[in-house]
C-alpha cells in the first residue's frame, strides 16, 4: 500500500465526535494529531513502532491519535471515535483497553463483542469490527490523551 493510500486511511481514521460535556469549549480547543506506525516484533518478542511510508498485505499498522486540550480550562466527557480503515482488519489491540467497538457503526459495546450463534454466546471476529470509541471523562487544561488501534493491511 502506497503512502498516499495510507494518508487517506489516516484521514478516515481521524474522525472525532465530541459528546456534550459539562465544560463549554471552542471547536479549536481540542487538537488532534494522527500518526501511523508499522508494528515490528523482534526475535526476542520486543515490539517497536516504526513510522510507515508503505505497507504490504499482512503488515500491522498502529494508528495513534493524540488529542490535546490547548485551553486553560478542562474539557469533560470527550468521546473519540476511530474507524477501522477500509482495506484493513482490526487486530484486537487497542489502547486504552477500555475501548468499545461496533460492527454496524451505531451500536457500541465493550470488547470483546459477543453474539449468539445457535444459542451459544460467541466472540465476534475482530475482522468484523468497523469502529472503536473511547470516552475520556476529563482532559485537563494543557494536557493530552492518546488512543490507538492496530489493524492489518488486507
Amino acid at each position: 500500500m502506497k503512502l498516499s493510500q495510507l494518508a487517506r486511511i489516516a484521514l478516515l481514521a481521524a474522525t472525532t465526535f465530541l459528546a456534550g460535556g459539562t465544560s463549554a469549549f471552542a471547536a479549536d480547543a481540542l487538537q488532534m494529531n494522527l500518526q501511523q506506525f508499522k508494528v515490528v516484533k523482534a526475535n526476542d518478542g520486543k515490539i517497536s513502532y516504526v513510522p510507515v511510508t508503505t505497507a504490504d498485505a499482512g503488515t500491522v499498522i498502529q494508528y495513534k491519535a493524540t488529542y490535546s486540550n490547548v485551553t486553560n480550562t478542562p474539557i469533560n466527557d470527550i468521546t473519540i471515535t476511530v474507524p477501522v480503515p477500509v482495506g484493513m482488519s482490526f487486530t484486537g489491540e487497542a489502547y486504552p483497553a477500555s475501548a468499545q467497538a461496533t460492527t454496524d457503526g451505531t451500536n457500541y459495546a465493550d470488547m470483546p463483542l459477543m453474539r449468539r450463534v445457535n444459542g451459544k454466546l460467541v466472540k465476534v471476529p475482530y475482522s468484523e469490527y468497523k469502529s472503536l470509541r473511547w470516552n475520556i471523562k476529563l482532559l485537563p487544561a494543557k494536557k493530552s490523551a492518546d488512543v490507538s488501534l492496530n489493524a492489518t493491511v488486507n
